[in-house]
């Protein structure tokens, strides 16, 4: 048995069709879990697909009651083979966010896979049903040519709230360290960097957001009559914003930056090329944090971006001095950023600016993370994707977006290693989403070597890994 072996079973598998006819099944379950009405979905998805999925791999299902959202459970699926045998983690959610159905061009339906060349359409095609079918097709492969074993312990944790923002996610995983603890957590979620490369990402920018508001009065007051004698609050909060991003898109509150790129992420990212596809838009040279290019913009500093803006009514304005404005705000973020304090880094300096009237409402935050790229983990999981792709793998230090990756990483202490399966152009949370067949096919390769070198290789994995972070600790 071998990984050659492994891999031409899979491709063989694949091409069958067996991997379109289950992800087909898959997609027509209409899992939303932002609707209140899609209760039975949710559990029909864990019921139908994943359970007998995973019990015909040997693992036992436990349902995880969410202290948070009870109608959005999640479900681990355990295999241990011998408990000195290192134990991988896998993650995937069955939700996905709304059908949109009324949206989604002629002749495309959002709970029937629908195959236009490269194309396979579907609400959660990419995100991430697709994704997570991937890995699990991997296993699948791996336990029928090693004849019933993986060669490895195994937990698969599901969850049907991440499209919510994962609800109860870190309590179960603070509550249940033991039943999920493992030695190495891979999944899939997220786009490559494009369509043509595989891609290893190591974390995520995390996200924090504000809501900035100034009460100026209880009500509305005539222009005319009141003009140039009260104070508008929407002149002001614009001019408040402006103080903290100005005109070219830069941070101006020097607590909300990161630390400087250091070299050896800076030497990862030089490597990168940004290629827009065709349904991308078109990147503004002039917008965002000055002397740093734009890959370096965009995964290794952070932004500031305004997401919503009101005063009075803009559907309907009136010849009037609003009594309020209020906007949202949201700062993305890379590892070392103060970003817990950031409702009072905001206070102070808007203070000190002259806004001292503005409100700072912390809204939500998701911390950011990243393995160390330097990680011997890293190293074997590029060498394993060029190997069976025949393609050198991108490395992403983190996602540009963000993913409830901090459970796993800091509350679970694991290092995290995610292989997306989905590229930028694939709609993902809105109309037509689609996953690339070719994608799929490749991350299937990818994923059932990757797996298959676990296999023959975790014990010297893992003990690498620990030794290295011993030396870091020294």
């Amino acid at each position: 048995m071998t990984a050659e072996k492994a891999i031409a079973n899979a491709r063989a598998w694949f091409d069958s069709g067996e991997f379109k006819q289950t992800l087909a099944r898959r997609i027509a379950i209409r899992s939303e879990s932002q609707r209140d009405d899609r209760d039975e979905d949710i559990q029909v998805y864990l019921q139908q697909e994943i359970t007998p999925a995973m019990e015909a791999m040997g693992f036992t299902l436990t349902s995880l009651e969410n202290p948070k959202a009870p109608k959005r459970p999640m479900v681990l699926a355990t295999r241990i083979e011998d408990p000195a045998l290192p134990t991988l983690l896998c993650y995937g959610h069955g939700d996905v966010v709304f059908g949109d159905d009324e949206n989604w061009r002629e002749g495309l339906d959002p709970w029937q896979l629908i195959e236009e060349g490269d194309r396979w359409y579907g609400r959660g095609s990419a995100d991430n049903k697709g994704q997570h079918s991937v890995n699990i097709a991997a296993l699948e492969q791996i336990f029928a040519l090693r004849g019933g074993r993986l060669g490895f312990n195994c937990k698969f944790l599901f969850e049907m709230g991440e499209e919510i923002s994962s609800p109860g996610l870190a309590e179960i995983c603070q509550q249940h360290g033991e039943l999920l603890s493992a030695d190495v957590f891979i999944a899939s979620d997220g786009p490559r960097l494009d369509a043509t490369s595989p891609t290893l990402f190591l974390g995520s920018r995390g996200a924090v957001n504000v809501r900035l508001t100034i009460h100026a009065r209880d009500r509305d007051y005539h222009s005319g009559n009141w003009g140039g004698l009260l104070t508008n609050p929407a002149t002001r909060l614009c001019n408040a914003i402006s103080s903290l991003v100005n005109q070219h898109g830069q941070l101006q509150v020097s607590a909300l930056k990161p630390p400087a790129i250091s070299d050896s992420v800076r030497k990862i990212l030089s490597e990168i090329n940004l290629q827009p596809g065709s349904d991308s838009p078109e990147i503004d040279p002039n917008w965002g944090e000055a002397g740093l290019t734009p890959v370096e913009r965009l995964y290794g500093w952070n932004t500031l971006e305004v997401l919503a803006m009101t005063g009075g009514n803009p559907q309907r304005p009136m010849n009037a001095i609003p009594g309020n404005a209020t906007a949202v705000c949201q700062l993305r973020f890379v590892v070392g950023t103060d970003w817990e304090n950031i409702g009072r880094h905001l206070q102070d300096h808007l203070a000190s600016q002259g806004f001292a009237d503005v409100q700072v409402d912390v809204l939500r935050g998701t911390p950011a993370t990243r393995l160390d790229p330097q990680d011997p983990l890293v190293g074997w999981a590029l060498t394993s994707m060029q190997t069976s792709s025949g393609k050198k793998p991108t490395l992403l230090p983190n996602l540009g977006g963000s993913l409830p990756n901090d459970v796993f990483a800091d509350i679970l202490n694991l290092p995290t290693l995610w292989v997306p399966h989905s590229y930028p152009a694939c709609g993902q949370h809105a109309a037509d989403e689609h996953m690339l067949k070719s994608i799929a096919r490749e991350g299937l390769i990818m994923m059932t070597h990757l797996l298959w070198e676990f296999g023959e290789k975790g014990e010297q994995l893992v003990a690498s890994h620990q030794a290295y972070q011993q030396q870091g600790q020294a």
